[in-house]
């Protein structure tokens, strides 16, 4: 139930951001036509940034404004509501990748899709999906999930590097379309 909550604080956290940060850019009518017009040929360098990000090859230290262990303290002691609240806080404390992923993929995109709420629930629901499933592992399984965590750990590492080749090969593909249009 835990992992269920903290899954549903991250899907609030991202739906609220996501659909301010989207509703705000499609309501000014002369951004929704800069967007409109340049959008694929911005999508490209933001793309290729982004892959960057999550293959490691650039990489920022924002550092965090609440420490771990004092958040994990507090949650020991606030039960299920604290859960929720926890993956809220941990949503918008963005690791580099998660925001490369959230500002340079999913915000464009809901921009671009105009949907300020399914894709960022879809976006949060994901991001909460490991814990959810290790709480569900550490209730039913607790020897097995030492193993199971390496495991997912290693099919993280190859999806993530999978995932920013991909964000590389599309953004390559969109800059040389939209930017220098090649094959135009």
């Amino acid at each position: 139930m835990s992992g269920l909550l903290y899954s549903l604080g991250r899907v609030v956290a991202y739906v609220v951001l996501g659909a301010i940060l989207v509703a705000g850019l499609l309501s000014t009518p002369s951004v929704s036509a800069f967007l409109s017009k340049y959008m694929n040929s911005i999508l490209g360098p933001v793309l290729v940034v982004a892959g960057l990000f999550l293959l490691e090859l650039l990489e920022l230290n924002w550092g965090t404004v609440f420490s771990a262990e004092k958040l994990q303290s507090r949650a020991e002691k606030g039960g299920l509501c604290t859960a929720a609240l926890l993956g809220l806080v941990f949503a918008l404390a963005f690791c580099p990748t998660s925001a490369a992923l959230f500002f340079g993929g999913l915000v464009p995109l809901s921009v671009k899709m105009q949907s300020s709420v399914l894709l960022p629930s879809a976006y949060g629901f994901a991001t909460g999906l490991p814990v959810v499933v290790f709480a569900i592992l550490i209730a039913f399984a607790s020897q097995a999930v030492g193993r199971w965590f390496n495991r997912l750990g290693q099919i993280e590492l190859w999806m993530r590097r999978a995932a920013g080749a991909l964000f590389i090969g599309v953004g390559v593909y969109y800059s040389l379309a939209y930017v220098f249009g090649v094959w135009a």
